[in-house]
């Protein structure tokens, strides 16, 4: 297409006003490269909406006869860039009326600042979209000045900072769609969003692009990190954007969405921080264009601390401050430019402290030197880059004062890193944890240590390179240099570089740390429930008896007792446990692993191997009952066991545990659920948002059934929180059962966007349905009375939500989104298949047998969805109506018998169960009442089933392994293992 003239383009540029936000405009150079980009660019059907037709805007009669010449020109540009000419392009139409010229003018001007916005915008988009773009369709000329390398952001030979073109953010906007080039687009088809979604506008209003920097955190591609944040703002979840948008985000598991997160809040907060801080130094009058394109280049906190500390309301000034102010200032870019028309014995003023003898003079300049180094980006880009290739070390040892204010047993704690020094590259995350846990204690004192070559190599690289004096400089106005050097590295950057390296290791091992939690939470919270049995709960004690309480296969308290087994009164307390386990049919006994376990555990053992619960065949498991007590004394617990002793509520959770993992450890904060690593050392903001994601995560994979769950359980689905939960038991409690997802648009509180964000992880049991519809009575119209009050409404009554019907829908039992059950029914037409057919043997068998002659692509692209989209369609209509896909987890280790410390040998090969997973190794229970530990070591790819490979390190609380008997050291009770393999 044609372009517009280039001197019309510069004279727009110079018509253009600056508006609220004109001292970030300031660092674009305007350069002819952002005037072609711009003519490159086409965008479809963008106009604006107040104007019919895209008429030009016509300034004063002043451009003659050169306006008419360019009027050719005009004629021939496409519609398509007529929002541009109107603003930038300020070209006279000969016969136009001068009155309508004027109005144009007047209305153009006042839309100027919202039209200028959208330009921007689509610019941005069309900029940041062309990344994977092979080649350009630029001209060389343009090639030339788009290759150009961007200025430094403190250039010293210069007295002012050059003007600086800022990078463009990259934005969507809804109209045209965004073309992403990627074999893993649907089909090769751009990636389309929803209609009606809004528009991405990640205005950060910083030199650095955010989608870049957070694809460069993050190593995954540019188009990604593009649709995570867009799906992000437009308030999806995660476990809706992982099962129902798997084509935008390129099949990333949920670990890596929240790492992604997680980074993007991080750089959001970096650029609000950065914002408020050049307002505060802007109001001070301290800004300057130099400080406000460093503090705009900063992407995290410890450069934007490092910029603006200085400039802190309060603080006194640095040494280099002062000296500017005593006016040394022009002394120090004279011995950078001109050095040989430096005179520095000018600058002595007798009587005035700072500025009385030479050498103060000397030291004045010196520490504005050292102040430029330390603050210069190409320095500091120079010697991080160098300390990649260098040896840097963190060292720690045993603090001075510890042995008079700290514990000896803590002290005893960190007797490995009392003397501890590693590479900074090599040190593993829990080390890091365990360092920093040790220096909060007073305990150890730690130390980065940069190596002397360092400095070195970094001096001569200044003089020879980037601080050489532009001119021949007397022997002692170099020394002065060298001084500034020395003095900027030890003083300024060495304590900077420090901060860095820590702050980096502190939160590369935080989000190891939490990451690890959460999959051991994961792990643990899908562990196979056992159901269709009566329990038995015990909550071992000494003094105050072992809590018992025995529930039914619905998970109803039968009884509670409290029996006294470690008081001498075993034999007759084992006679009461015989008749309840014998009046209730129980055969199993789930036993908490807290005070007392071992003996509560010997005890059971011990009457099972002597059969004495006979005919019954009792068998018995241990489970973690970190929490208990906790949830035991909450308000959920008292709201759903009224009146009952907490104590006794303690044994109830502890065999509902077994039964139904997932919907009873939900009631429990994630974090007292006892399997993560430091988590009380890591930021408690960052590990409740996790560990909050991973339970949503669980719940709304393993779904809810409507009708039956607990508000406790509904309340985490992905979409709903605790308002919305409370709404729907109240709606089902007044109007009976849902008899369709439909339905759940007449609760209160959830609107459009909950919907489409829960409904998939709500499941209506269509067994429960019929019976329900069946056992209503039927009026004389042939419907039921529930359906009839659940349709009617009250006179005068104004309609909140559309009218739902309520014929039930055999595919909200499946994990198919209704925003799909179009395509499904026409995926069904395609084979001869029916409704009624879901979940059972002969509808698996049309869909393999389709499959077998078509294929899911192809399929696909008959149906237009993606293949993602219909997998889940496949997979909704072949499971099973109570299908559970924690069946496939493992189950607790039911024993009849117990082993002792003093029985293992080593070389013995025993199995046991995986108790919790760290980042040095996995704690395995086998039976002894002591974990042994499987070294990381000892954990290889070779030795875990392909279906058990995990992320991290392959292993998760609830597994079952085979273990040998490495070394056994019964003092301290420490058992060393090697795994065998994954049962």
């Amino acid at each position: 297409m044609s372009s517009l003239p280039r001197r019309a383009k510069t004279q727009a540029l110079n018509v253009e006003s600056k508006d609220e936000f004109s001292f970030f405009s300031e660092l674009s150079s305007g350069s002819e490269e952002d005037d072609k980009e711009d003519s490159i660019w086409e965008p479809q059907k963008k106009a604006p909406r107040n104007r019919k037709q895209p008429a030009t805007k016509e300034p004063k009669q002043k451009l003659g006869q050169r306006v008419k010449k360019n009027m050719a020109q005009e004629d021939d540009i496409s519609k398509d860039v007529a929002v541009k000419e109107e603003l930038n392009s300020p070209v006279a139409i000969v016969d136009a009326n001068l009155e309508e010229k004027n109005h144009k003018l007047r209305r153009t001007k006042t839309l100027k600042t919202a039209v200028r916005k959208q330009k921007n915008s689509a610019q941005r988009a069309k900029k940041k979209l062309q990344v994977d773009e092979e080649t350009s369709q630029a001209s060389p000329l343009e090639s030339g000045d788009s290759n150009m390398e961007t200025p430094s952001t403190s250039t010293t030979w210069q007295g002012m900072c050059k003007k600086e073109e800022s990078e463009e953010d990259f934005t969507f906007d809804q109209s045209p769609l965004k073309r992403m080039k990627t074999e893993a687009c649907p089909q090769g088809r751009p990636v389309k969003f929803p209609e009606g979604s809004s528009s991405m506008d990640e205005e950060v209003g910083m030199n650095w692009d955010i989608v870049q920097v957070l694809s460069e955190r993050t190593s995954i591609e540019l188009w990604v990190c593009a649709n995570i944040i867009r799906l992000f703002n437009d308030d999806n979840t995660i476990p809706f954007i992982i099962r129902y948008r798997k084509e935008l985000i390129n099949n990333l598991d949920a670990d890596s969405l929240r790492e992604v997160r997680q980074t993007l809040d991080e750089l959001r907060a970096v650029a609000k921080k950065v914002h408020s801080t050049i307002q505060k130094i802007k109001k001070e009058g301290k800004m300057s264009e130099c400080l406000l394109k460093a503090l705009l280049n900063c992407k995290t906190f410890e450069e934007l601390e490092h910029v603006s500390a200085p400039y802190k309301t309060g603080s006194k000034g640095t040494k280099a401050q002062r000296a500017k102010q005593l006016g040394l200032e022009g002394a120090a870019w004279t011995l950078l430019e001109n050095p040989g028309q430096l005179n520095l014995l000018s600058y002595v003023r007798p009587g005035v402290k700072g500025l009385s003898e030479l050498k103060d003079i000397e030291t004045g300049v010196q520490h504005i030197l050292a102040d430029m180094i330390a603050k210069d980006k190409d320095t500091l880009d120079f010697i991080r880059d160098l300390c990649q290739h260098r040896y840097i070390c963190i060292q720690s040892s045993l603090a001075k004062v510890s042995s008079k204010k700290v514990n000896e047993k803590d002290v005893d704690k960190f007797q490995l890193y009392q003397n501890f020094s590693c590479n900074i590259r090599n040190i593993h995350h829990h080390q890091i944890l365990a360092i920093n846990r040790g220096e909060n204690l007073k305990i150890l004192t730690v130390k980065v240590n940069i190596s002397d070559g360092v400095k070195n190599e970094f001096c001569r690289w200044c003089i020879q390179n980037r601080w050489r004096p532009r001119g021949f400089a007397r022997p002692e106005l170099m020394q002065i240099l060298r001084n500034s050097l020395d003095d900027s590295f030890k003083r300024l950057i060495v304590p900077l570089l420090c901060r860095e390296f820590r702050a980096k290791l502190t939160s590369d091992a935080e989000k190891q740390s939490v990451m690890m939690f959460g999959q051991n939470l994961r792990q643990l919270l899908l562990t196979s429930p056992v159901p269709g049995r009566t329990l038995m709960g015990v909550d071992p004690g000494y003094k105050h008896g072992c809590k018992l309480a025995i529930i039914s296969p619905t998970s109803q308290i039968l009884h509670t007792d409290v029996v006294y087994l470690h008081c001498g009164q075993g034999f007759r307390e084992a006679e009461k446990i015989k008749r309840l386990l014998l009046d209730f049919n129980c055969s199993t006994v789930v036993i908490g692993n807290g005070t007392a376990c071992r003996e509560t555990e010997a005890y059971f053992a011990d009457l099972i191997m002597r059969n004495y619960f006979a005919p019954l065949d009792v068998v018995y498991c241990i489970v973690s009952e970190a929490g208990a007590s906790i949830y035991s004394v909450s308000p959920e617990a008292n709201k759903e066991m009224p009146g009952l002793d907490p104590n006794l509520r303690s044994a109830v959770s502890i065999a509902r545990r077994v039964q139904d993992p997932l919907a009873e450890l939900v009631k429990i904060e994630p974090k007292h659920i006892g399997v993560g690593m430091y988590q009380h050392d890591v930021s408690q903001t960052l590990l409740k948002a996790t560990l909050d994601s991973v339970v949503e995560e669980c719940v709304s994979f393993v779904g809810v059934d409507i009708n039956i769950c607990s508000e406790v359980l509904l309340r985490h689905i992905a979409g709903l929180n605790a308002n919305r939960a409370k709404n729907i038991i109240e709606w089902r409690e007044k109007n009976g059962p849902f008899i369709n997802r439909e339905q759940l648009k007449k609760v209160k509180g959830l609107g459009p966007k909950s919907f489409q964000q829960c409904a998939g992880f709500i499941r209506v049991n269509q067994d429960y349905v019929r019976t329900f519809c069946s056992s209503q009575p039927v009026d004389s119209s042939g419907q039921s009375r529930a359906a009839a009050s659940l349709t009617s409404e009250k006179p005068g009554k104004k309609k909140n939500k559309e009218d739902v019907g309520l014929i039930p829908n055999p595919l909200d039992q499946t994990c198919i989104h209704p925003e799909s059950y179009d395509i499904a029914v026409r995926f069904l037409s395609f084979f001869g298949g029916t409704l009624h057919e879901i979940g059972k043997p002969e509808m698996q068998q049309k869909i393999n047998s389709f499959l077998g002659k078509e294929g899911i692509e192809k399929a696909a692209q008959k149906l237009e969805t993606t293949a993602h989209t219909l997998q889940v369609i496949i997979d909704g209509l072949s499971q099973p109506e109570s299908f559970d896909f924690r069946t496939d987890f493992d189950k607790p280790d039911f024993k009849r018998s117990i082993v002792c410390l003093e029985d293992l040998q080593i070389g013995t090969v025993v199995t046991g169960k995986v108790e919790n997973a760290t980042m040095f190794g996995v704690f395995v229970d086998i039976g002894v009442g002591k974990s042994g530990l499987i070294p990381i070591r000892n954990i290889t790819e070779a030795k875990l089933s392909k279906t058990k490979k995990r992320r991290s390190l392959g292993l998760g609380p609830g597994e079952r392994v085979e273990v040998k008997v490495l070394n056994i050291d019964i003092p301290r009770s420490r058992i060393s293992l090697d795994l065998l393999r994954v049962l």
